[in-house]
């Protein structure tokens, strides 16, 4: 599991964020174009201070999340309409349940203070997670946010021995046969868009093993070939 801080914009934050990884046995914490650390960031790491001293600092997400096999975004935006389908997000003990038993880098992305994540870095996930709250005042303090989803995930880690998942390069090898579905197709082009990220997010949701990963790789090019062969014979 590795923790990734989108440009914090507060000290303490980030060292409270260090000390609820240790607390839950998470040690990678990647921090994008952060604010200045500095006393307050150590004292509110406490026994937490070797993660953050050891925390890699980068210039943007993409440096963050390049090797992750799965990318999960955090948002305090929760929407069950599906035209608005980049902010579906499933709850906290949902997603303990789907990591369980994977394997591989999962990165878990925590956005600004402020606004949270941009909607082009909602856009990268592969899943969505929001912590439900009341409404009046449904965001939580980024620290607070951390330290509820590490604690989740810390709680259902299974005792036995985990499955091996997709890897981040079968996952962009699946996208890349489902893109080349829709345009064997014919897909109307102004849903492609819309079409892949639906399916990125299903494919987050579902966590697929190895298995899964070559059993869908076969079906996706065998449609796409077949596809193609008769539009070569018309």
């Amino acid at each position: 599991m590795r923790v990734v801080l989108v440009e914090p914009k507060n000290e303490g934050n980030v060292g409270a964020v260090a000390r609820a990884m240790k607390n839950f046995d998470v040690h990678d914490l990647v921090l994008v174009n952060p604010c200045a650390l500095g006393p307050e960031a150590r004292q509110r790491a406490m026994h937490g201070a070797d993660i953050l001293e050891s925390a890699t600092v980068v210039p943007d997400l993409t440096s963050a999340i390049q090797d992750a096999d799965l990318i999960i975004g955090t948002s305090g935006i929760d929407t069950s309409n599906e035209k608005r389908f980049a902010r579906i997000a499933v709850r906290p003990s949902d997603l303990a349940i789907k990591l369980g038993k994977a394997r591989g880098t999962t990165a878990l992305l925590f956005g600004r203070e402020d606004f949270g994540l941009l909607e082009e870095e909602l856009l990268r996930c592969d899943l969505l997670v929001t912590i439900p709250a009341a409404k009046p005042y449904p965001i939580l303090n980024l620290s607070h946010a951390a330290t509820v989803l590490l604690y989740e995930l810390f709680n259902a880690r299974a005792p036995t021995r985990p499955s091996r998942t997709m890897s981040g390069l079968e996952k962009e090898k699946l996208h890349s046969a489902f893109a080349d579905l829709l345009d064997a197709t014919d897909y109307p082009p102004h849903k492609i868009g819309r079409t892949r990220i639906m399916f990125r997010r299903m494919m987050g949701r579902a966590v697929p093993s190895g298995w899964e990963f070559h059993a869908l790789m076969g079906v996706l090019q065998r449609a796409t070939k077949r596809i193609r062969r008769l539009e070569g014979k018309r």
